[in-house]
């Protein structure tokens, strides 16, 4: 081997070296950053229609878990939230079926993840009239929300109020939504972060 077919043997190591480098530092950044900064989640139901529908995708910051009220949040709900058996109150006498939405959720976490929208913060009043929410007294902002339909799930006129540390989270599909009326209000601890944009499918690119 001449002198200069050894250099560019040596050359083209390195680049091979350098390049398998600079892919590493940019999986492990990826990794990294989905980890502790920003991570993408599917929606699963039609539980947020029309704002977000079944299969899109959105990136949640992990960085931001106190959420104001209307952010669009991904957390694990309590187990009251868990399959096969009906939704469960850490109050028996609230939830489904009663006067009041739950106002006190069961003491364990559940390893499934969701996503909703808050509706109530710390130490607010809320009732729900046709599943219209009325905090503090005042109509919310129902621009975003789809109708409830009636039945008994969609009216609670008994006013419950939120638990300090506690987010009252509901679906913008009233009707279609496994949501906090039913299990109760998601501690702060068990938010995961706040959704701020959807980048799947290409047609609804844009910030939540």
């Amino acid at each position: 081997m001449t002198s200069d077919q050894a250099k560019k043997s040596k050359s083209t190591a390195h680049a091979l070296i350098e390049l398998v480098a600079t892919v590493a530092v940019a999986i492990g950044l990826a990794l990294l950053i989905q980890a502790f900064i920003v991570k993408p989640y599917r929606i699963p139901s039609q539980s947020m229609l029309p704002t977000v529908d079944v299969g899109q995708r959105v990136l949640a910051n992990r960085l931001d878990t106190q959420p104001s009220l209307y952010d669009i949040v991904v957390f694990h709900p309590p187990t009251g939230a868990d399959p096969p058996v009906t939704p469960v109150c850490g109050n028996p006498q609230q939830g489904a079926g009663q006067a009041q939405a739950c106002d006190r959720p069961t003491p364990a976490q559940s390893s499934q993840t969701f996503i909703k929208r808050v509706v109530g913060l710390p130490g607010d009043v809320l009732t729900i009239r046709d599943g219209i929410v009325y905090r503090n007294g005042v109509r919310e902002n129902s621009s975003f929300i789809a109708s409830c339909g009636g039945g008994p799930n969609c009216t609670f006129p008994s006013p419950i109020r939120v638990p300090p540390g506690h987010y009252f989270m509901m679906g913008d599909n009233r009707g279609e939504s496994d949501d906090s009326r039913f299990w109760g209000p998601v501690p702060q601890q068990s938010i995961i972060g706040v959704a701020f944009f959807t980048y799947w499918p290409p047609d609804r690119i844009g910030t939540l």
